[in-house]
């Protein structure tokens, strides 16, 4: 965790982007627009029950997110983005609201409810930097791609970006844009979901993807060979191959065997800025490094925590 003595954090939150997307994780992929959640009202006495419960399973812990965020530093600012008059997102105003969020009102310009909020986080946050010199850290709790620019923006005008996403909608792209990504599951508080498998009548592999009812979906149906599409790999396996490449560079750079460990996982969150060893079910960085045997050794009777290659490795 950042030194939160003299950080002051900004937070912009895609509303619509991370319901949807939790809808769609805990639900399957494209249901939002399926059952019409947009305009779903719970208190109506004729609503639909399957589909209020589909909605109670994949309510956003607001408090979460803003909790996380406050972990950096001081909130100067944290703004809402959506269209506040649809029903599925003003029973969220109350939260928002008891947490001194801004709750900025786009309304729907196109068909599909695109309401450009993209656009007008973007816009603001960029305006908010210059506007606030001593801003130090900006959150965007969004996984869209949109998203990239701002993020690169942010980090070349000297702010530390954390990208906060739900998992299987957040661009890979935009993660390496950001300095640090977490997903939504990864949140102290929050009990991981697994994705459901697609609902029956949904479109089969190769067939056209689903409407704008989930962010990942968003590309061209021409774009079926996207890296959002294929298979995705096993998170463990991605850790092991990132710790390696961490130890090695480390080694390669300071021409030595043994690396402190903070340094090895500042390198790792480097080359990935999704990369969380809790997220991974971890509770700490040495417990990551010792599940890895055969990758990384550590010493632990050092205070310092080293860690190096496992030497059978390093040989080859």
């Amino acid at each position: 965790m950042n030194d939160s003595g003299g950080t002051r954090v900004a937070v912009y939150i895609d509303f619509d982007n991370i319901v949807i997307s939790r809808y769609d994780q805990v639900n399957g992929r494209g249901q939002f627009q399926r059952d019409k959640v947009h305009g779903f009202t719970r208190a109506d006495k004729s609503a639909d029950p399957d589909i209020a419960e589909k909605v109670r399973r994949a309510t956003v812990d607001v408090g979460a997110v803003i909790d996380f965020a406050s972990s950096f530093g001081t909130l100067v600012l944290t703004r809402a983005y959506a269209d506040w008059s649809a029903p599925v997102n003003a029973d969220y105003r109350g939260q928002l609201v008891s947490r001194a969020v801004d709750l900025v009102q786009l309304f729907p310009a196109a068909a599909y409810a695109k309401n450009g909020a993209d656009i007008r986080l973007a816009v603001d946050a960029v305006e908010d930097m210059f506007r606030l010199p001593d801003l130090t850290h900006v959150v965007i709790v969004a996984g869209d791609s949109d998203y990239i620019a701002l993020a690169q923006r942010c980090r070349r005008l000297g702010r530390y970006v954390v990208g906060v996403g739900v998992a299987g909608s957040t661009s890979r792209a935009l993660a390496a844009a950001c300095d640090e990504l977490v997903t939504y599951d990864a949140l102290p508080g929050i009990t991981p979901t697994a994705a459901q498998p697609p609902a029956t009548g949904q479109a089969e592999p190769g067939s056209a993807p689903p409407a704008r009812g989930s962010r990942r979906t968003r590309r061209p149906a021409a774009a079926a060979t996207d890296e959002s599409e294929l298979e995705p790999e096993d998170p463990q396996e991605v850790a092991t191959r990132l710790l390696e490449r961490a130890l090695r560079l480390g080694q390669q750079k300071d021409d030595a065997d043994w690396l402190h460990s903070s340094e090895v996982k500042s390198q790792m969150r480097r080359m990935d800025p999704s990369f969380s060893e809790k997220a991974l079910g971890y509770r700490s960085f040495s417990d990551f490094v010792k599940s890895r045997g055969s990758v990384a050794e550590l010493d632990e009777a050092n205070p310092a925590r080293l860690i190096r290659l496992n030497p059978a490795l390093a040989a080859q």
